[in-house]
This record gives structure tokens, sequence and C-alpha cells, in this order.
């Protein structure tokens, strides 16, 4: 059984991840924290009448931690593509697909993200290219776009075109 390389790391691929959202998840995550920890440690000190123990205050601290976990899941896209397929890893689901599967990569006009036309009228969202990245997003769909053009034996489409 011969094993393959991880798309995207080898010469010519390219991995993306999207910018903004990751700036804002970790944000929010860390924010989260922090604000969980003081309302730990202030509950046990207010005279709001009950009793808040040893074990709500780790309970607080846990319940902030797991929110902030998950608040950290939208900082988990990424999209890594070669010669051979593209790799899309979005919030909870990882899937590869080779380039024969792929029938375009598309940004439709309005659309948050990009996606991967795929056979059967389906599709694949891209979650790591954003629109919110502007020109960054840009840059990536024409990367991957360049790629599956190479793939397909087509000349990649012309740089003024996102």
């Amino acid at each position: 059984m011969g094993s393959r390389q991880a798309p995207g790391t080898g010469p010519g691929g390219v991995t993306l991840r999207p910018r903004r959202v990751l700036r804002v998840a970790w944000v929010g995550a860390v924010a989260t924290a922090v604000l969980f920890v003081v309302v730990a440690v202030v509950l046990r000190n207010s005279t709001t009448g009950v009793y808040f123990r040893f074990a709500d205050q780790v309970a607080m601290v846990l319940l902030g931690l797991l929110i902030a976990a998950g608040v950290l899941l939208l900082a988990r896209p990424r999209v890594r593509a070669d010669a051979a397929g593209i790799e899309v890893r979005n919030i909870l689901v990882t899937r590869y697909v080779p380039w024969e599967l792929v029938r375009g990569v598309s940004f439709p006009d309005g659309s948050s993200w990009a996606r991967l036309d795929l056979p059967d009228d389906e599709y694949l969202s891209i979650l790591a290219i954003q629109a919110v990245d502007g020109r960054y997003a840009v840059d990536g769909i024409r990367a991957v776009r360049a790629l599956y053009a190479a793939a397909r034996g087509r000349n990649p489409e012309p740089p003024d075109r996102a």
C-alpha cells in the first residue's frame, strides 16, 4: 500500500485558511473563557442569596471552556490542493476530491464562500475561501482554479476574472 502525500504540501500545491474568521474566532474564544472564569470567581463572593460552592465554580469554568472550544470550530476550515485533487476541511468534515470529479470551482455572486461544483448538481462549500477576506480570497480562488485548470489540461482563467 503506497502512502500519498497530503494535498497542498508538495511543490505547486496551495493551502488556504480563512483570515478574518480565524481572528474573530480566537478573540471570541478567549473572551468567552475569560468571561466564564470571571463569573465563576465573582459568583462565590456575590450576595445574591444563593450559595455557590467550589464545584459550581469549576463547572462554570468548564462550561466556558466548552463554549470557547465550540467557537474555535469556526477557525477549523482549510483547503489544500495540488495537481491530483483538493482536500476541503470545513467545520466538522474533511473531504478529499480528485480533480476528475470536479466540474468547476466557483464563487457565486452574493455567496459568502467558494464552492466546488460536483456531478449531479451537487456542490461542496469551501469555507476556507470567504468573501470577507477580500483580496486574499480572490488570490486563493485563482490559485485553486489554476490547479484545477492545469489538472484538466486547460489554460487557467485570465487574471481579471475572480
